[in-house]
Parts: structure tokens; C-alpha cells; sequence
């Protein structure tokens, strides 16, 4: 476990020229990974400036100057398309110009502007919520269309190549080094039961039909900004699995994220579906912002990216857990196996609703 001490944040925070003197320092946010806190400085006249100040974990992140260049490209080349400065966020350099700060102990530290006048929402309120953050993620594939996506690094390799996560999966099933194996027989049957969908996405990019973009990779939407006054879309944040990948698994992470009808740990799964209004808002959302970006074969793969990665959020809940929980933040022993069961139920009404999901998606070709 990453434990950070005081001394080392206010370390990091001295690395960094926030405007103002630095009055408050509060931990922010409920992400899985990094350790985020929000920075609030008073200036002469009285007037605050917050920043957010992060240690990357490099447990996951193995090369996190890679992850910061990849940052540091993407929103230079973002920043050229919008005067507003809340639509991009901010890296801000340390104090000697690098992109992050290393301490004794290896952690780094970076820090953003915090965007203000905005909220973040952990589930959409209301539909409009929904559709504008899909706006903001099919923006984000549109502005970076010309950017080329292979020169990005790959910060965490494979990581949304389910065929290698199912392998993953198998090997944590084989080597059961916490003895949990036995208690999810079920679940893990029902992974391996559906081992053949798993290539269906990297094989249509063999095909030609499915191209490699500029990507997310966490298109939860708790990584979107809203305007707080009039709810419309800002920008997007958590920039740190920014990478090579494809257009529909940001589509489908956001679906099996935000138009499921329960939270992703819910214990009682009877409250567990696909809401297929949500879907078909979300979808609008993220073809209006893709601007006519797609071509139908890759917008007809979009009911395919919300199962494939409902089916791997899943299955690496469930590695983690046999694995021991080194991954994923917990809150308790069976976390990771009741995110897995959310997920597995979520699959399971895709698929009985696919072709209501087929029929959606076909309205939004041209």
C-alpha cells in the first residue's frame, strides 16, 4: 500500500509556482488510482487560486514520464483549438520547467490548474447531463483526429486488449494465490464462456474497418467538466491512459459506466441493467461531438465496444481480486468481487436487449 506523508506533500507542493500563499491542502476526488489533492492559495488582495495536486502512481503507471509527455502533447495540441481555458486542462511545470516533480522516495508529483466554475458529476443527473458528456468525449475524438495517434506512448501496455486481459484472467485463475478461486466458480465460468468475443474488436482493426485513435481509456463520467451554470459540456480529464486505442471502447466505457441502472459496486443486483434510453442519448452525444468523424462500419461497433468493455472492467475486478486487491483502491474484502457482479449482470442484459443496442445504433449511420 502507498502511504504518503505529510512531509512529502508539502515537499511537493513547494515544487510547484501556485500563485499566492497556500492556505489549504485537502485530499480530492474518489479515483482508484492516484492520490489527488486540492490546493488553495490566498493572494494579496484576498482573492483564492485552487490548483490540484496529484502523486501519479507508479505502481501502475511503470513509466510515468512517458505518461506526462503523453499529457503534455495532447493538451499543447488542444489548447490551439479553444481560447477558453477551462475547455483544456493545464499542466503546470515545476519551478526548474519539468512536467512533474520526483521525491526521494520516487513518487511524482504534477499538478493542474483547477477548472473553476465547473462540477463533476459521479452519475448524470438528468439526461442532458449524459448527452453533454458525451459531447465532451466525441469532441475530444474529433479535435484529435489529425493528431497522430501512434506517436503516443503506451503507457500501460494492452490495456484494453481483452484478448490479454482474458489471459491475465486465466493465469490469476490458475495461480489462486489468495484461495479465492473456489468461491467464484461461477464467475469465472461465465467469462470463459464468451472467450470468443473477446477478439472481436482488435480483429475488425486487422479488417481495416476499425481505426487506431487518439483514445481515453477511462471515459467514466466523473472524467468530464460541466459548466456549473449552464450544465454544457467543458472538458475532459484523467488524462493519464491517453493512448493508442479505438474510438468505441471510450463509447463503451462511458455506457457501462453511466447507462447502467446501478452503481458499479452495487451489492443487490436486482437494480442492475442497461438503460437503453441512456444508450441512445449517450450515443447521440458522442456522434454529435465526433462531428461525422466515424464511418458507419465503426459507428455499427459501438454496441460491440459497450459489451467488450463492461466484460473486461469485469474481468479485471475479478483478477484483481483473486490476485489480492493490488490494483484497484478497496473499501473492504469483497469490493472488487461486487464490481465484478455488476458488471457480469450488466453483460448479461446487453445481450438480451442486443438487438434493441443494434437497432439504436443503426438510426445514428449516414
Amino acid at each position: 500500500m502507498r502511504i504518503i506523508s505529510l512531509e512529502q506533500t508539502v515537499k511537493g507542493i513547494q515544487q510547484f509556482d501556485f500563485k499566492g500563499t497556500v492556505t489549504g491542502c485537502i485530499p480530492y476526488g474518489n479515483g482508484h488510482i492516484n492520490d489527488t489533492y486540492l490546493i488553495v492559495t490566498r493572494l494579496e488582495d484576498g482573492t483564492q487560486c485552487r490548483y490540484i495536486l496529484q502523486a501519479l502512481n507508479t505502481d501502475v503507471f511503470k513509466n510515468p514520464d512517458q505518461v506526462l509527455e503523453n499529457i503534455d502533447r495532447v493538451t499543447s495540441f488542444l489548447r490551439e483549438k479553444t481560447d477558453d481555458p477551462r475547455k483544456v486542462m493545464t499542466l503546470i511545470h515545476t519551478k526548474d520547467g519539468k512536467t512533474a516533480y520526483v521525491d526521494n522516495r520516487g513518487f511524482y508529483w504534477r499538478a493542474f490548474t483547477f477548472i473553476e466554475d465547473s462540477l463533476c458529476l459521479e452519475r448524470p443527473e438528468s439526461t442532458d447531463d449524459f448527452y453533454q458528456c458525451a459531447v465532451a468525449f466525441g469532441q475530444f475524438q474529433y479535435y484529435l483526429d489529425s493528431f497522430p495517434a501512434e506517436t503516443l506512448h503506451e503507457t500501460i501496455p494492452d490495456f484494453h486488449n481483452t484478448p490479454k486481459r482474458f489471459a491475465d484472467f486465466l493465469n490469476a485463475v490458475s495461480a489462486d494465490v489468495c484461495g479465492r478461486a473456489a468461491s467464484v466458480q461461477k464467475e469465472i465460468a461465465f467469462y470463459k464462456a464468451r472467450e470468443d468475443f473477446y477478439s472481436v474488436l482488435i480483429d475488425s482493426n486487422k479488417k481495416g474497418i476499425l481505426p487506431l485513435r487518439v483514445t481515453h481509456n477511462d471515459t467514466k463520467i466523473n472524467n468530464v467538466m460541466l459548466d456549473a451554470k449552464t450544465r454544457t459540456a467543458l472538458c475532459v480529464i484523467d488524462l493519464d491512459t491517453i493512448m493508442p486505442g479505438f474510438s468505441v471502447t471510450d463509447f463503451g466505457d462511458s455506457i457501462r459506466f453511466g447507462a447502467s441502472t446501478a452503481a458499479e459496486d452495487e451489492k443487490d443486483l436486482s437494480k442492475v441493467s442497461i438503460d437503453l434510453a441512456m444508450f441512445d442519448v449517450y450515443a447521440d452525444g458522442f456522434l454529435t461531438g465526433c462531428g461525422g468523424l466515424l464511418s458507419n462500419d465503426e459507428i455499427r461497433l459501438m454496441p460491440e465496444g459497450a459489451k467488450m468493455m463492461t466484460a473486461e472492467c469485469g474481468m479485471r475486478f475479478l483478477t484483481d481480486y483473486l490476485n489480492g486487491d493490488t490494483y484497484f483502491k478497496t473499501a473492504y474484502e469483497t469490493h472488487n468481487l461486487d464490481r465484478c457482479r455488476t458488471q457480469i449482470k450488466l453483460v448479461e442484459d446487453m445481450e438480451a436487449h442486443w438487438d434493441e443496442m443494434k437497432q439504436i445504433i443503426e438510426k445514428y449511420t449516414h
